[in-house]
């Protein structure tokens, strides 16, 4: 494939060939629907008769240029056992990789460098939707040494039920299964063992993971990804606008992560999880009360957009050498 003067290739050149293995589950649709009607992409199909053939699915993976994983983790290890061709490559949308030391995670905007990682990496781990928001609020802090490695760290999230895949959504819309419920939030993962906690305190570089709290309501998708701090706790005791002159400048120029105005230029009183559903980018607050020395750091974002769908498509975007928004806005 060709490339312009600035090293990318130029989209009319690309037809990399896209194969989504789990394309009927609920993050594979949505990254199906953001790919379907770009031409500067083939998407592989292969028909639900052959979907199980060990053999038809062994060939698809073989024959694209990028697999993404849309499966159960046990699923995307098989996946990835499968491919033998050297020259394909692999997002992986489900937890099976996001702390595997040879997987690149799919978080570009996290670190300097990040996107340079994923662009050469022939595996990329897309990350989970909570640790999206939680590294998005914690790691430019942790550069600046705000927050110390072995600071004791909150978070507080709520998700539309859509996160939970197939069974989760038939628990809150399926009225005729046993599993239905009435309920409008509940909280869960009460065992303190989220499957989000290891790639959070890992990507982080936190010596001990931070307490999450989790909880899910009845809405479809959206999210609020919530870590409040003691700035009286804090090492120099920062000031709110600190805080949020740090996250502002970790994320200037951006495109798909944007950090809002401190309350005072800000007409918002509240934030609804449900504010940039079908969006792909991340918008990030900083509320503080000086007064008591405490801020609430709040991402919000889609679970299937930038938490799942929109991030994979991104990743590969940057993996082909296209403009990262290609098909995201």
């Amino acid at each position: 494939m060709a490339e312009d003067r600035s090293g990318q290739r130029t989209v009319d050149e690309v037809t990399a060939k896209i194969f989504i293995d789990g394309a009927a589950g609920t993050t594979g649709l949505e990254i199906r629907e953001r790919l379907v009607e770009r031409s500067d992409l083939s998407l592989q199909h292969l028909p639900d008769a052959e979907r199980k053939d060990p053999r038809a699915r062994a060939k698809a993976l073989n024959e694209a240029d990028v697999v993404i994983l849309c499966l159960p983790d046990d699923a995307a290890r098989e996946a990835v056992s499968l491919i033998e061709n050297p020259n394909v490559r692999v997002i992986d949308a489900s937890t099976a990789h996001r702390v595997a030391p040879e997987w690149a995670y799919g978080f570009p905007e996290m670190e300097p460098g990040q996107r340079e990682k994923i662009a050469s990496a022939k595996r990329v781990a897309n990350p989970g939707c909570y640790a999206t928001g939680f590294l998005a609020l914690v790691r430019p802090l942790m550069r600046a040494g705000i927050i110390p490695v072995d600071f004791p760290l909150t978070v507080n999230a709520v998700s539309g039920y859509s996160g939970g895949g197939k069974s989760m959504i038939e628990e809150f819309e399926k009225k005729d299964s046993p599993a239905y419920t009435e309920t409008v939030v509940r909280t869960y993962a009460l065992t303190l063992s989220h499957k989000h906690l290891p790639e959070m305190q890992m990507h982080a570089k936190l010596a001990h993971p931070p307490v999450f709290a989790p909880s899910v309501g009845r809405f479809y998708r959206g999210m609020l990804v919530e870590v409040p701090l003691q700035l009286w706790a804090l090492p120099g005791k920062p000031t709110t606008i600190a805080v949020h002159d740090i996250l502002f400048a970790g994320y200037r120029g951006e495109k798909l992560v944007e950090v809002g105005q401190l309350e005072g230029g800000d007409p918002r009183k509240t934030l609804d999880a449900e504010m940039l559903k079908f969006t792909n980018g991340m918008k990030l607050f900083v509320y503080g009360n000086d007064k008591y020395g405490q801020v609430r750091l709040i991402a919000l974002l889609d679970n299937l957009g930038k938490g799942a769908g929109g991030a994979a498509v991104q990743n590969l975007n940057i993996m082909l050498g296209l403009p990262e928004t290609t098909g995201l806005v």
